[in-house]
């Protein structure tokens, strides 16, 4: 287990280091919303999306460079995500990753900004993938082959990030807090698009890059619906038992928003349950897939025990 930590903090590194490579430079009259945008990208974090979206893509035989614009647009969008989700009118959260959150450095107003800022510059950043297409090496039918697949990852980025998507499951969860009962017929629509519709993107993206066929692409959206769901259902654990020097992040937000959770709704006991055979569903699913599925078999055991 410390060996594969290593590794996944070996990778991560890595990302950060191609994160940089797009990011804004901080100078002109918005200066002030571009430092807020990179001190919210730059704060850490594990980089699981960009991770999976590069160890599907190898997996699958996809060797070129083009991956890495959209690798570094979904961590992006992921970030403005937690910007927003930060701010007073939504979860009201002043800590994250063990720093204080962005609206609470910059104000209100720039934690807002620098989350638009985020977005429009992850479509800006997941555009370059198309250039660097062109610059491939290939015969005029492969190009056109790969410039189609590119087509297609931004698009279901767009639509996986969007309102049938993470910003839909995100505004299925502010109206659950309204609600005296959540079913749980709605904690999973909340699940599956505010969570797992983002780890969908990152692994369907590698897969439709890498050249994979419609099966291949099916079995990681499926795959990936595992990963969210037990990643989600260990999170909404870890608000419960972790600790604040654990997590980075106060303990105990849930409650405070009178957030309904698969912990609440199923216990303790069998919400540890769920995650265990989503995960064991999850790399079953890897296992049979073509190429070398170990580091994301051993990237999603990891997520089981994790306590951050």
């Amino acid at each position: 287990m410390e060996q594969i930590q290593e590794i996944i903090q070996h990778k991560a590194a890595e990302i950060e280091e191609l994160l940089k490579k797009y990011l804004p430079r901080e100078a002109g009259l918005q200066r002030t919303v571009l430092e807020a945008m990179n001190y919210s990208v730059l704060a850490g974090g594990k980089r699981l999306r960009p991770m999976l979206m590069q160890e599907v893509y190898r997996m699958l035989g996809g060797k070129g460079r083009e991956i890495e614009p959209l690798m570094a647009a979904i961590e992006m969008i992921h970030t403005y995500s937690l910007v927003h989700d930060d701010l007073p009118a939504m979860d009201n959260d002043e800590y994250r990753r063990g720093r204080r959150t962005t609206h609470a450095v910059y104000g209100e107003a720039m934690g807002i900004l620098a989350g638009d800022g985020l977005l429009n510059l992850a479509w800006e950043t997941a555009m370059e993938a198309f250039s660097l297409c062109v610059q491939e090496e290939q015969s005029p039918a492969e190009k056109a082959a790969l410039l189609q697949r590119t087509a297609r990852a931004v698009a279901l980025l767009a639509r996986k990030a969007g309102v049938y998507g993470m910003i839909g499951g995100q505004t299925a969860d502010i109206e659950a807090e309204e609600q005296e009962q959540v079913s749980m017929e709605q904690l999973l629509f909340i699940h599956e698009n505010k969570t797992a519709a983002l780890i969908q993107a990152a692994m369907m993206v590698g897969a439709i890059m890498a050249g994979a066929n419609e099966e291949q692409i099916r079995q990681m959206e499926r795959c990936a619906y595992d990963i969210g769901i037990a990643f989600q259902i260990q999170d909404d654990i870890l608000d419960v038992t972790g600790t604040m020097e654990e997590l980075g992040k106060p303990i105990g937000s849930d409650e405070k928003n009178h957030k309904q959770t698969y912990v609440t709704l199923r216990g303790m006991e069998a919400s540890a349950r769920e995650v265990e055979q989503m995960s064991r569903e999850a790399m079953e699913i890897l296992e049979a897939m073509e190429g070398d599925s170990g580091f994301l078999q051993a990237l999603t055991a990891s997520l089981i025990h994790r306590r951050k």
